[in-house]
């Protein structure tokens, strides 16, 4: 015979896989999330205006559903996306919205219906965090129309009636939009891969790299550092295109060929036509043709980086005498992320890091616009 208080037991064991969990929240026993105490309490750092200034900010999460993961967040990293939409460079923002889209952690709680992840899994996310209507039917759910974006993005779900980031102590995801962390790397350094090097590396690897091939980088940041070790390990002779002397012994060291500083656009034309693949993280508008010109006629040029009003400039006439092939790239998706973070735990492609506490991540934010980071800097969850 069953009584309510040993059902509900059974659903507490399921939700939570494990008994001690729970100061992993504001209270002990907030884990028990949906079927007990409704919506997670949560604390991060949130953008309130177009400043691009973040605040302490204590906030709601929904409660953890039947296909939800529960993650208790040890690291989120810095991407230059969280500055330009909290700036409100890609248009109006909703606030307050907490950024960041690079994130792991350890599962705290599970949905009953979660069979991927049990808690005490080490445990990423990435740019996106579920789907409006719960469906998962496609490999590159970045192009699904429905799916919902880690943060400011409309989720009805939500108490906050938009999708909250990582800069922040815990997190609720739908289980197919999470993706496991191998022992073999850091949580710190596992981090910018759920952005920067799912961003780059799926581009890469549609440019079908062979031992030899010539691929040109632009912009060498948090993707672009991450994309010429990536290039590296698949044998690509790789030159890096910066606009910051001071960096190109660390792109030496990440294994490029060549450093070339434009300080000026003559000083592209020496590689004219010499690459056969070009990858741009530039976040800014620049001068696409010149740098498209330096791929090889037939070639590709790949644009990644998403500047101010994610708009560039292209001279039509300029990039037809190039007759280069020009495309972008949104991210990957999550079977393709979860192949790129099982790539660079075995091939040891891992971002260099620079780790910092909540209170500086507004100064980290300004080293970010002025190109002084080196290469991405991660927030230690826990002084949240």
């Amino acid at each position: 015979m069953c009584n309510d208080t040993d059902e509900t037991r059974r659903k507490v064991v399921k939700l939570t896989g494990a008994v001690g969990v729970g100061a992993v929240l504001a209270g002990p026993m907030n884990v028990f999330a949906s079927e007990s105490l409704g919506n997670v309490q949560s604390r991060g750092y949130a953008a309130f205006d177009e400043s691009g200034k973040l605040k302490p900010w204590k906030f709601e999460r929904r409660p953890v559903g039947d296909n939800d993961v529960l993650i208790d967040i040890k690291f989120a990293s810095i991407c230059h996306s969280d500055i330009h939409q909290e700036k409100g460079h890609w248009g109006k923002q909703k606030y307050p919205q907490v950024p960041g889209h690079e994130i792991v952690g350890v599962v705290a709680a599970v949905g009953k219906n979660v069979s991927k992840f049990k808690v005490g899994d080490r445990a990423g996310v990435g740019c996106m965090v579920g789907n409006h209507n719960h469906h998962h039917d496609t490999d590159e759910e970045q192009y699904n129309p429905d799916t919902i974006f880690t943060y400011g993005y409309p989720d009805d779900r939500s108490p906050t009636g938009i999708s909250q980031g990582g800069y922040a102590n815990n997190i609720v995801v739908e289980e197919n939009f999470v993706m496991h962390i191998p022992d073999s790397i850091s949580f710190e350094e596992a981090a910018p891969l759920m952005c920067a090097g799912i961003t780059t590396y799926s581009p890469l690897m549609r440019a079908n790299l062979q031992p030899g091939t010539k691929v040109g980088i632009a912009g060498i940041g948090g993707l672009g550092h991450m994309a010429i070790k990536i290039a590296v390990s698949k044998g690509a002779e790789v030159y890096a295109f910066t606009t910051s002397p001071a960096k190109v012994k660390d792109i030496l060291a990440f294994g490029a060929k060549e450093a070339i500083v434009v300080d000026d656009l003559s000083k592209l034309a020496p590689y004219n036509g010499k690459m056969d693949y070009m990858l741009s993280t530039i976040p800014y508008d620049f001068n696409v043709a010149a740098y498209a010109a330096v791929v090889k006629p037939y070639g590709t040029f790949t644009q990644v980086g998403m500047p101010i009003k994610s708009e560039v400039t292209v001279n039509a006439l300029y990039l037809a005498f190039a007759r280069v092939n020009f495309n972008a790239s949104l991210i990957g998706g999550i079977k393709e992320t979860q192949e790129m973070v099982n790539y660079c735990a075995e091939h040891k492609v891992l971002p260099k890091i620079q780790k910092i506490k909540a209170a500086q991540i507004n100064d980290a934010w300004e080293s970010v616009v002025n190109k002084e980071a080196r290469y991405r800097y991660v927030i230690d969850a826990a002084t949240f």
